[in-house]
């Protein structure tokens, strides 16, 4: 009987969840649309429970490989500053998202976009469109606001949510989230960094799972595929160590390094934007003088290494998370452990 416990990333500690909840404050909410052909929904990032229009983070964002249509990334690389919830979805839903997150912040602030600047919302997305029929455009606002409605610590993973249509390595993919606890300075002072993806890329021959090159045996079962890889995926890194928009851009890169691990090689169509922000500190809208206090650089590479291993170890929830969903004009993706269920006879390591 093939072993298909979910094996653990690297040699750090996990957090109480294995979540990005684990970092106080971060909630996740997801609204799931399936019937028949839309197989497609939204999933919501708090950074925190207050308002982020007047109580903004500091954040930033790194783009791997830039095949996407995400909207928010402009302002946030000038400015430094988080100011709405993250939404993710699939990549015709933008514009709908980009309106809810709008109508979401005018209802605790009026004054937005009169006597008070406007608003910057974020929102990401990959296509979905194996699964999904994108074209019936089935996102609503009252998606997004159900998302907000069920925010909460408790993360569900896999095909729920934005995660719902999505694809990886020819398998179903989704929502997947891990922390990582790192130890930083001569004090040991412990800091938490937790990772959440929407995980929609990747070849299945390419599919590396904790270091095990799974996907190569996976495929030679099959007929080969030689199609180049059109997928996505959208990082979130939280931390609550008390870190600067350039520093947390440094994070956001190392994502790159967990994402490398599965077996992404970036590829041409593939579009991969990893967002990292700190809630160590809320900046005011209207304060007049910031006085911060930082981690110093040379004190990163703990960190560095947490969010890598969280990333990899999200991709992988996902991948053991996800359920098989039957989609669009027949289409099916069928989640890993259904997929392992049917290999107990690969040759080589098979046991995770």
């Amino acid at each position: 009987m093939m072993n298909l416990q979910v094996p653990h990333i690297g040699r750090l500690q996990a957090g109480p969840h294995n979540s990005i909840s684990d970092v106080a404050g971060v909630t996740v909410g997801h609204c799931t649309l399936d019937a028949g052909a839309v197989q497609t929904g939204v999933t919501v990032i708090a950074p925190h429970g207050g308002n982020l229009f007047t109580h903004k983070l500091p954040a930033a964002a790194t783009v791997i490989n830039g095949f996407g249509k995400s909207a928010g990334l402009v302002q946030l690389e000038e400015l430094g500053l988080l100011e709405t919830p993250i939404a993710l979805s699939n990549t015709f839903a933008v514009g709908t998202l980009l309106t809810a997150q709008i109508l979401h912040t005018l209802r605790a602030n009026p004054e937005c976009g009169r006597s008070l600047p406007t608003v910057n919302p974020l929102v990401l997305e990959c296509n979905d469109g194996y699964l999904n029929d994108m074209q019936a455009l089935a996102v609503q606002p009252a998606h997004f606001d159900a998302a907000m409605q069920a925010l909460s610590a408790e993360v569900a993973q896999g095909a729920v949510g934005a995660g719902r249509g999505m694809s990886s390595f020819g398998l179903k993919g989704g929502i997947g989230t891990a922390s990582r606890i790192a130890e930083v300075g001569a004090s040991g002072q412990a800091y938490t960094v937790g990772a959440l993806v929407l995980s929609n890329f990747g070849r299945l021959p390419e599919l590396i799972l904790a270091g095990d090159p799974l996907g190569a045996r996976l495929a030679a079962s099959e007929a080969p595929d030689t199609a180049p890889e059109k997928g996505s995926i959208i990082i979130i890194l939280a931390t609550d160590a008390p870190l600067d928009a350039r520093q947390l851009k440094r994070l956001a890169t190392r994502a790159g390094a967990g994402l490398a691990r599965t077996g992404s090689a970036y590829g041409h169509g593939s579009g991969d934007i990893a967002l990292a922000f700190s809630t160590a500190r809320r900046i005011e809208a209207q304060a007049e003088c910031l006085h911060l206090s930082l981690l110093a650089d040379h004190l990163l590479d703990p960190l560095f290494h947490a969010a890598a291993d969280s990333v990899e170890q999200a991709i992988v929830h996902a991948l053991f998370a996800a359920e098989t969903v039957r989609g669009r004009d027949g289409n099916v993706r069928v989640s890993l452990r259904e997929r392992l269920a049917c290999a107990a006879d690969l040759p080589g390591k098979t046991a995770l």
